[in-house]
């Protein structure tokens, strides 16, 4: 017997903003679920810098111009949906928790689970921050480390190591508001590299070590995954609009100008890829003709910036003491992937294998989503689909949080009590 269901996701990014609406469809028997994308729409951001809310007024009107297109397409009005979040504000840390077993026979109940993982969110946090995510890395049972599912295990003291990312309250706030007042009520927040991650990570890659960089226009977002577990989470306020601006003061052309070079870089053909390949300034509108070395656009100018941004993110691993337990390389997503040079610079830098992500795991309206801009937004479909609607499990008064639980026999039992409620 198949169940279905209507669910939504809203990515807010400072370049774009994409509403998504899909149909879910979870097998009860085997607990395997379709997701078909049934509407889509993107339109240009406003109101929004380097991953934040700065206007208000011009963020609602942006959000429900995307929100009614999607809306219109599927045929389906969107009360609930799911919302990514980024920007500098965005910090992680990693927590610990112990609670005793509460059954008199020492076995391990998703009750127990529950509390161990509040016990873990007990962190103490200044008043302007919110956690977001409290995710489980391992469980330890009567000191038997490496548990990934606890549930059904004996013993009677149960520990977990958890990651657990904060945001800035005031952005929450803010993204909240605007995302109300359009008329929707949001299901839960997700940090948008740990959303793009859903979407372009296999198993095998999380399991032997990777870590997801997700390159939007104002922000870039990071999140390292460690023997399959969420290890370190990070943004910082750089991206790939930093490109537009550096190629718009080196030619002293406008912004527009600047962004139409820098895309079609992309798409030169491999007998352009010489050094006598010349770029005409006048082809993109600059109303002047004068021609530039290709050359000199990508390693005078695009490849310093790239080198910056992969230098920061090589910092932030070697801070957190994971740059040597990533083997698996690191996946690339965000529209600022789409780069002229990016691999090249990525694969120098960080010193491991690199490779530009495309979103999977969705059916029906995939043309409108298969580039690596629409990572997060396909992403948050995916986690919509896997965690169900409603129920959330903590968090502040004002903003829904969800704790991500274990994808184990534990997920399946919470997913099928889910799919069962009315």
């Amino acid at each position: 017997m198949n169940k279905s269901k209507l669910t939504a996701a809203i990515d807010i990014g400072s370049s774009k903003i994409t509403s998504v609406l899909a149909q879910v469809s979870v097998e009860q028997a085997t607990f395997e679920t379709t997701v078909n994308v049934v509407g889509v729409n993107s339109v240009p951001s406003r109101g929004i810098k380097k991953g934040q809310i700065v206007n208000i007024e011009e963020a609602v009107e942006a959000t429900i111009s995307a929100v009614e297109a999607s809306e219109r397409m599927a045929g389906y009005n969107l009360d609930n949906a799911f919302i990514s979040v980024g920007g500098a504000h965005i910090s992680s840390q990693n927590s610990t928790g112990v609670v005793a077993v509460s059954d008199p026979n020492g076995e391990v109940s998703p009750k127990d689970v529950e509390r161990v993982i509040e016990a873990a969110r007990a962190v103490s946090l200044p008043a302007s921050r919110e956690v977001i995510h409290v995710i489980p890395r391992e469980f330890i049972v009567d000191g038997e480390s490496g548990v990934k599912d606890p549930v059904g295990m004996s013993g009677v003291r149960l520990e977990v190591n958890t990651h657990i990312v904060t945001a800035s309250s005031a952005a929450l706030k803010n993204l909240t508001k605007t995302v109300q007042e359009v008329g929707v009520e949001i299901e839960e927040v997700v940090f948008s590299a740990l959303a793009a991650s859903f979407s372009t990570l296999s198993e095998t890659e999380k399991e032997l070590g990777c870590v997801l960089v997700d390159i939007g226009a104002g922000t870039t977002s990071i999140a390292a995954f460690v023997d399959s577990s969420l290890s370190y989470s990070g943004s910082f306020p750089v991206g790939a609009r930093n490109v537009t601006n550096d190629l718009a003061i080196g030619l002293r052309v406008s912004l527009d100008v600047a962004e139409k070079i820098k895309l079609d870089l992309v798409r030169v053909r491999e007998e352009d890829k010489g050094t006598s390949a010349q770029v005409n300034l006048a082809d993109y509108g600059a109303g002047e003709m004068k021609r530039i070395s290709k050359r000199t656009l990508t390693e005078g100018i695009v490849r310093p910036r790239l080198n910056e941004i992969f230098s920061i993110i090589k910092l932030d691993l070697e801070r957190a003491g994971i740059i040597n337990k990533v083997p698996s390389g690191a996946i690339v997503a965000g529209g600022g992937s789409l780069t002229y040079g990016l691999e090249d610079a990525a694969k120098r830098t960080l010193g491991l294998p690199v490779r530009i992500a495309l979103p999977s795991g969705v059916t029906g309206l995939i043309d409108e989503l298969n580039s690596p801009a629409y990572a997060c937004s396909v992403g948050l479909i995916l986690h919509s689909a896997a965690e169900g609607r409603g129920g959330s499990s903590g968090g502040s008064e004002n903003l829904p949080v969800k704790f991500s639980l274990p994808s184990g026999a534990l997920g399946k039992v919470i997913r099928a009590a889910r799919d069962l409620l009315p």
